[in-house]
C-alpha cells in the first residue's frame, strides 16, 4: 500500500464517527449503524450498544461481524472510488466490572461525550470489535487486503494519537 492510500484510510477510522455494522440475525444478514471509536494505539474498535438492538442481540449469538467505515459521499470521489475500509471482526462483550470496561468506556466518553447518560443504563454494553481481516479501498483500482501483523500494524498506526 502507497503512502497516500495508508493516509486516506487510516483517517476513515480516525475521523468518521460512525460505522455500518452487519451482523448475522436468524441466519440472515442484517445491518444497522453505530457510533466507533479507535483508541491510539490499539488494534479494536469499540462499540457502545443496546440490548434492545437487534444487532446487540446477533453479536451475543454469533460473534463474528462486518464493519464498513467510508468516505464521506460527494467528495472528489465517484460513488464506486468511494475510499472505504471493510473489516471482518469478533465482536466480544466486556464485562462490566473488569479494568478493560473502564478504560474503554474512557475512550468512548472522550469521543463521544454525550453518551455519558448512556453508561447509567442497564441494558447498554460495551462491545470490543477485534479485527481478523480488512478489505481497504482508497478509490478506483485501489484495493488492498490485510491480515494478521500487517493489519495489527495498520491499525495501531491508523488510531489519532491520544
Amino acid at each position: 500500500m502507497d503512502a497516500d492510500a495508508s493516509l486516506l484510510l487510516r483517517s476513515l477510522l480516525s475521523k468518521r464517527p460512525v460505522a455500518a455494522l452487519a451482523t448475522l440475525h436468524r441466519g440472515e444478514p442484517a445491518v444497522s449503524m453505530v457510533p466507533f471509536v479507535l483508541p491510539a494505539g490499539a488494534t479494536d474498535l469499540l462499540v457502545h450498544v443496546s440490548g434492545l438492538a437487534t444487532h446487540t442481540r446477533d453479536m451475543l449469538g454469533h460473534a463474528r461481524v462486518g464493519v464498513l467505515v467510508m468516505a464521506e459521499a460527494g467528495g472528489p470521489w465517484s460513488p464506486q472510488a468511494l475510499p472505504r475500509v471493510a473489516l471482518q471482526a469478533d465482536a466480544v462483550q466486556l464485562d462490566r466490572g473488569g479494568a478493560a470496561y473502564a478504560q474503554a468506556k474512557a475512550h468512548y466518553l472522550a469521543c463521544f461525550p454525550d453518551s455519558e447518560q448512556t453508561f447509567e443504563l442497564g441494558d447498554f454494553s460495551l462491545f470490543t470489535l477485534k479485527p481478523v481481516s480488512a478489505r481497504l479501498v482508497a478509490g478506483f483500482g485501489r484495493a488492498y487486503s490485510l491480515v494478521g501483523a500487517a493489519l495489527d500494524g495498520w491499525l495501531r498506526e491508523a488510531a489519532p494519537p491520544g
